[in-house]
């Protein structure tokens, strides 16, 4: 009995760890979309140069993932995640100081997509997978994931009141403090070993040649390209579309809020569906409604209230999709090589969202409207949601010498 209360306590301080780094991490990553405006009209650049950084960013966080979640399932996750905090914090005060796109590239870009890299989701959620039960893994993820949006909530109006009131410089210290406060928050999440099992010791080499060899993990690497080229164009354009088409800058981040608010219920209820209805068929359905509002958007005349009533929607499957493709790999492969595994998986998130902001920046610089990228943005969710309908989820199984079949991943 005693030892069932302290394994949930150490499972209750991981949750609320990995909640705290997730919400400060992904809150603050959030708010780029808002310095668009101020930073491109300060330095005097184009749309396409904001992007550029953010794009480098996004491009150095997906290279960089596969290689933090490897030394964080072999050296701790607590380490990585500090490291993290450190080049997180350093980018946004050298963006800060920046007086020329080659500086923002380097602070926004190069240093805060390491930063990322290292205080990542993606390396948080693997050791939440190695800490709970199958059964309610997604569950818990979920949870977490969900705390990032509740970051976004909060940061995204109340960084639009620090730039309207200091200017945007001065805003990105809270920023920097509140990053410098997520490194000392990851302490718990200092274990790298499986509290819930061990899949074997095969070299790394073994491993992700079994992935890469698997189709419905070479599958849900394409629908995970999808997310990244949603989530970001929509995170870091979203405010100067809304402008375009003549809402307010209130307007504005008031959506990106909005959205944070309403991934928050959605993430976690979507998990709790996960145990009835499967990963699959809710990433399938998740996609589905992507494609369909993205579509709307595009067709409709935009107004404050179809603004928000979108942004609410769109929050409802806005990062509900981590989770669930989270809890698919682990589900796949196991828990020990999940950083690492996830980490591929995340890179071909950020090469889509490379392609996203980077392209809808572009776009808009040479044809003076978005409107080209939501329709391509609907037409990739028509496409996720049928990729998704393809992926088995079961534990893969490698084939012996002699012909047998072993589950990869622990039952």
């Amino acid at each position: 009995m005693s030892k069932n209360s302290n394994n949930v306590g150490v499972v209750s301080v991981v949750l609320v760890a990995g909640c705290i780094v997730t919400g400060i991490s992904l809150g603050v990553r959030a708010t780029m979309g808002i310095y668009l405006d101020p930073i491109t009209s300060d330095l005097g650049v184009g749309s396409g140069s904001f992007g550029l950084a953010i794009a480098i960013q996004n491009i150095v966080w997906g290279f960089g993932q596969p290689i933090a979640g490897g030394l964080a399932d072999r050296f701790g996750t607590a380490r990585v995640l500090v490291a993290g905090a450190i080049l997180y914090a350093f980018g946004l005060l050298v963006a800060k100081e920046a007086e020329s796109v080659t500086a923002l590239n380097l602070g926004l870009g190069l240093l805060m997509g390491l930063g990322l890299a290292g205080l990542s989701f993606s390396v948080i959620l693997a050791a939440i997978g190695r800490s709970v039960s199958d059964n309610k893994r997604a569950l818990a993820m979920a949870t977490v994931t969900a705390c990032g949006s509740l970051g976004q909530f909060v940061m995204v109006p109340l960084s639009q009141v620090l730039i309207d009131s200091f200017g945007w410089r001065q805003s990105l210290i809270t920023g920097i403090v509140l990053v410098c406060v997520a490194g000392f928050a990851a302490r718990p999440l200092r274990s790298s070993q499986s509290a819930i099992g061990n899949d074997g010791n095969e070299p790394l080499t073994i491993v992700l040649k079994n992935a890469f060899g698997h189709k419905s993990y070479l599958l849900l690497l394409a629908g995970f390209f999808v997310c990244g080229f949603h989530v970001t164009f929509i995170g870091v354009h979203l405010p100067k579309y809304l402008e375009d088409v003549g809402q307010t800058t209130q307007i504005a981040a008031l959506a990106l809020a909005t959205i944070g608010l309403f991934n928050i219920g959605g993430t976690i209820a979507i998990g709790a569906l996960s145990g009835t209805y499967g990963n699959t068929r809710l990433l399938s359905t998740l996609y589905l409604v992507r494609g369909i509002v993205f579509g709307l958007i595009a067709i409709l005349p935009m107004s404050p209230v179809l603004a928000l009533a979108s942004a609410a929607v769109i929050g409802i499957v806005w990062l509900s999709t981590v989770p669930l493709t989270s809890a698919i790999v682990l589900k796949q492969f196991g828990p020990t090589n999940a950083g690492t595994l996830f980490g591929f998986v995340f890179l071909s998130h950020q090469i889509g969202a490379f392609i996203g902001t980077y392209g809808a920046g572009l776009v808009r610089d040479a044809v003076g409207s978005y409107q080209l990228f939501w329709w391509v943005s609907s037409a990739l969710g028509f496409g996720a949601a049928l990729i998704h309908l393809y992926i088995d989820e079961s534990p893969f199984q490698k084939v012996g010498d002699s012909g047998e079949t072993t589950d990869v991943a622990p039952s």
